[in-house]
């Protein structure tokens, strides 16, 4: 899926350049419309006494994004095994130039304890698993 937003002067440091943290923040704004576009939004997962937290993050900042900039914020699963989620984001500017690479690492939990969608939630599984797209929002 494809993400795109507008920088915002609050996301930027005294040079005019994005703050490095912004970019984790991008990371989870992505994944929150990606599940919601595949019929699992957060509320949902937590409704069914499910957590999804971070459990690692990797980040590589490639080129600078300034304010009143446009980021297209591309988000595919790289590995899902139905209890532990890993997602790739790659980040270009209008330009077609990248800006970005990361990775967010997951599970998701029942009650403290790490649970398989894949066992114990199959239809949730197969949203999630099933509605990765080139899809831009």
């Amino acid at each position: 899926m494809n993400y795109r937003r507008r920088v915002f002067y609050y996301e930027t440091d005294k040079m005019g350049i994005v703050n490095h943290s912004n970019y984790i923040r991008w990371m989870e704004e992505t994944r929150i419309v990606y599940l919601e576009k595949v019929g699992a939004p957060f509320d949902m997962i937590e409704e069914m006494g499910l957590v999804c937290p971070v459990l690692g993050l990797s980040a590589e900042y490639v080129g600078m994004v300034r304010f009143g900039d446009t980021v297209t914020v591309e988000a595919h699963i790289t590995d899902f095994s139905g209890a532990r989620m890993h997602v790739g984001y790659t980040m270009y500017k209008e330009d077609g130039s990248v800006c970005f690479r990361g990775e967010s690492r997951h599970c998701f939990m029942k009650d403290g304890r790490v649970v398989s969608l894949k066992k114990k939630y199959p239809e949730l599984y197969e949203k999630i698993v099933s509605g990765d797209t080139d899809e831009t929002v």
